[in-house]
């Protein structure tokens, strides 16, 4: 994952000038721009050539390792590679294309599942169908004024950068992520579509100094996964991309077991906490590969505060300007 990582880097930053995807089964996108639409993944989302040529990239990688499937969020079904091999790898090989024709940070995320080799058949999907909990490890590669690598084996959080000769060096060991935090994350344009839990927590951060939190919050939104864990990473805060009352997001938009798992695992990892607002999300058993799923993650103590949000909805009264202790109908 590394090598391929490093491959993407390379052609990411080649921009217009990368040189033409040399396999046949892309030759019909060999002259188009890495932000250039070519069709649909299996989730209905809009396939960019970047996108396609980010997951060529990974799995010929993987060919070279002792994998026995790859589960992409490019590819309808999983991948079988290595017949019997220890483990398999699920990954979304480029996370947050919308953000490629504004040259905005973007990236790849992966993670790393024993492989079941009792199974009657090593190209079952069920081998991907695991609870976070079992990832053998987990990580995620950030394409940004530097290139970032940030892993877990299930023993800590660490960070690595891409040098100038090709390989990925230790920068920062053990990371953690502080429980309290003055900054939040989420697509503020939804909020009309939002469930009440989530209208009166976002409500209480922008409310400020003046309002029940009793201290002021910054508001960030990057519209890449990856972009933001690193930033949370480093400075702490709290992500959340909730379900909502749209068409098709009821579930959330996001990727339980190639988005939201390795994420989870790396955010656990370094002392953060990882919820679909109700519960954690690496208990979680997929139901398919590409399952959507609500998450919020971040600093634990911000996290906590949004379950509790999810699980006491007498606390919303308290928010009601009829019905708060300060209300029309209270003294």
């Amino acid at each position: 994952m590394a090598t391929a990582c490093r491959d993407i880097s390379r052609l990411i930053a080649a921009g217009p000038f990368a040189a033409p995807a040399a396999d046949l089964a892309r030759a019909a996108h060999m002259d188009l721009g890495h932000g250039d639409i070519v069709g649909e993944n299996a989730g209905g989302d809009q396939q960019k050539a970047l996108d396609l040529r980010a997951h060529d990239i990974v799995v010929d990688a993987l060919r070279t390792a002792p994998v026995a499937m790859v589960g992409s969020e490019e590819a309808d079904a999983p991948i079988p590679l290595a017949s019997g091999a220890p483990v398999s790898v699920a990954v979304d090989p480029l996370d947050g294309s919308s953000n490629i024709d504004v040259n905005m940070s973007i990236g790849t995320i992966f993670s790393v599942l024993p492989h079941r080799s009792w199974m009657p058949h090593d190209a079952s999907e069920a081998a991907l169908l695991q609870p976070g909990h079992r990832q053998l490890a987990a990580g995620y590669a950030t394409y940004g004024p530097m290139t970032e690598l940030v892993l877990t084996l299930g023993r800590g959080t660490h960070v690595f950068i891409l040098d100038e000769a090709g390989a990925f060096r230790l920068t920062g060991a053990n990371v953690t992520i502080a429980p309290q935090t003055g900054e939040f994350a989420i697509n503020a344009s939804n909020y009309r579509h939002w469930d009440a839990p989530v209208r009166a927590y976002i409500d209480d951060c922008l409310s400020g100094a003046e309002g029940m939190r009793g201290r002021d919050f910054n508001m960030r939104w990057i519209g890449s996964l990856v972009a933001e864990a690193s930033r949370i990473l480093t400075r702490g805060g709290v992500f959340l991309y909730p379900g909502d009352q749209r068409d098709g997001y009821a579930e959330g938009r996001l990727r339980l077991v190639y988005e939201a798992n390795p994420i989870a695992f790396l955010v656990e990892q370094a002392g953060g906490a990882a919820s679909t607002g109700t519960g954690r999300i690496l208990d979680l058993v997929p139901g398919e590969l590409h399952q959507r799923v609500p998450l919020i993650f971040g600093s634990r103590d911000e996290v906590e505060r949004v379950e509790n949000y999810t699980s006491d909805p007498h606390s919303l009264g308290e928010r009601s300007p009829l019905f708060g202790r300060r209300g029309l109908f209270r003294a």
